[in-house]
């Protein structure tokens, strides 16, 4: 029997992330055999008068096409998907995982190859030209890696999903307002003494369940060559597939002069991809209420209250291959932390202390967004 949360979660994706009209074409990328959520987005789309086209995907024959394909191959996949892409109006990702660990053995070299073409499509046409939104599936896969039953998870996931979107950003303009005026940011947590500056990174407008579901961060780029110090997240990432730990950065001038983790050798292959992979493509903070503990699941992990995340690679003052959002949590459980704007405290131990945004703070939210 068919889920009904999905049709809700169609509805508040076409209407609200995507945003879209009569005659607007949408590419419906489904991984993995997601039809049962593919279905309820198509009639999702044609109900606001929208064309939908679906491709389907599948990481085991990904996984076939890295390991056998090389520079002149990914080359002819490029033109071919951006012409397919550049025909459309809007992109909607559903990325179910089978195997969160199918591309694990795949050569570095081979995967850098991959990447290079794979952010060439998104950064030159998706990211920019186009209304696009990223959704994850709720399989058992997920739930084993978050460590809870099925059904707990797929709860967790409608939730989180599909919040009061509208509602959020309008609180969120708080946060957006004290970031927009903010020069200099300090982060403070055990292992971690970092500093940067994102004067004038900061957009006007929060856009929480526009690009992701779930969602609930604020999102920019900093000013490149300020990064100064360390940073150790305490998240565990799952990149690629391989699962990253400890990871410590640290940075001079911008750029990381220094990497570990428990896989300190793979972790700097990956930061030489190309040099933008060792400055910082994106800072948030996280705030979304109902994401209280790792997935490790990136979508759902750089969301997390308490938490911010620090991004090597992409962004739009630092093109890369990758765009990876190492996750450090503030919460008490984790050590605490401190985020300073301008030399006032805004943040301690993942909750905000300026009058100006406790509306950010995980209980004042759930009151307003549920």
């Amino acid at each position: 029997m068919k889920d009904p949360r999905i049709d809700k979660l169609a509805r508040q994706t076409v209407e609200y992330s995507l945003s879209l009209g009569k005659g607007q074409k949408l590419l419906i990328e489904a991984w993995d055999g997601c039809d049962d959520f593919v279905l309820p987005f198509i009639e999702a789309a044609q109900r606001v008068s929208a064309l939908p086209y679906v491709v389907r995907e599948d990481k085991r024959v990904l996984r076939a096409l890295i390991l056998g394909g090389n520079e002149a191959y990914w080359k002819q996949w490029y033109d071919y998907q951006i012409g397919r892409m550049e025909d459309m109006d809007a992109f909607l990702s559903i990325r179910k995982e089978d195997n969160c660990y199918e591309l694990a053995d795949v050569p570095n070299d081979k995967a850098a190859l991959y990447n290079k073409y794979n952010a060439m499509l998104h950064n030159k046409q998706r990211n920019f030209k186009m209304k696009w939104c990223i959704l994850r599936y709720p399989n058992p896969a997920m739930a084993q890696l978050s460590q809870t039953s099925t059904e707990a998870f797929e709860d967790l996931f409608f939730a989180a999903n599909c919040i009061d979107y509208k509602r959020l950003n309008e609180i969120a303009m708080a946060l957006y307002r004290v970031c927009h005026r903010t020069d200099q940011v300090r982060i403070v947590a055990p292992g971690t003494d970092l500093t940067f500056s994102i004067k004038g990174q900061c957009g006007l407008y929060a856009c929480c369940g526009v690009f992701n579901r779930p969602c609930g961060e604020t999102g920019m780029t900093i000013v490149q060559g300020t990064a100064n110090g360390t940073i150790r997240y305490n998240i565990p990432s799952l990149y690629q597939g391989t699962n990253f730990e400890n990871v410590e950065l640290t940075f001079r001038d911008g750029v990381i002069v220094h990497a570990t983790s428990n896989h300190t050798e793979l972790l700097n292959r990956i930061l030489d991809t190309d040099p933008g992979a060792r400055r910082i493509g994106e800072f948030a903070l996280g705030f979304n209420p109902l994401i209280t503990k790792p997935m490790h699941d990136t979508l759902f992990d750089e969301k997390m209250r308490m938490s911010l995340h620090f991004t090597p690679g992409n962004g739009s003052n630092n093109p890369s291959a990758i765009h990876w959002d190492l996750v450090q949590s503030h919460d008490p459980a984790y050590g605490g932390g401190e985020v300073w704007f301008d030399g006032v405290l805004i943040r301690k131990d993942g909750l905000f202390v300026t009058e100006e945004l406790k509306c950010m703070n995980p209980d004042e939210l759930m009151r307003e967004i549920m």
